[in-house]
């Protein structure tokens, strides 16, 4: 799913930065889903936003607010043709 521009309005660029930060290190501890058990219940928290689609919010938000220090990535182009071409 595309970023759809959660983070633009409202949130200062130190904040985004901040979610930002904090989703990546979600991620590289693998915090994503949490479970517990305790006498027989279990209890399963996940967050309302994928660290995936907190991440491109955030990439959205930082390209709106500063264009220019957060460029907007490349995108490549091709064609191709079937048949004959004349010259």
């Amino acid at each position: 799913m595309p970023a759809q521009g959660l983070f633009s309005n409202g949130f200062t660029l130190t904040e985004i930065l901040q979610i930002q930060q904090q989703a990546k290190k979600m991620l590289l501890e693998g915090k994503t889903v949490m479970s517990w058990t305790d006498t027989g219940t279990t209890t399963t928290k996940q967050f309302p936003m994928t660290v995936r689609e907190v991440l491109e919010e955030c990439a959205y938000a930082l390209r709106k607010l500063q264009p220019a220090a957060y460029p907007s990535a490349l995108v490549a182009a091709s064609t191709s043709v079937c048949g004959y071409l004349p010259k």
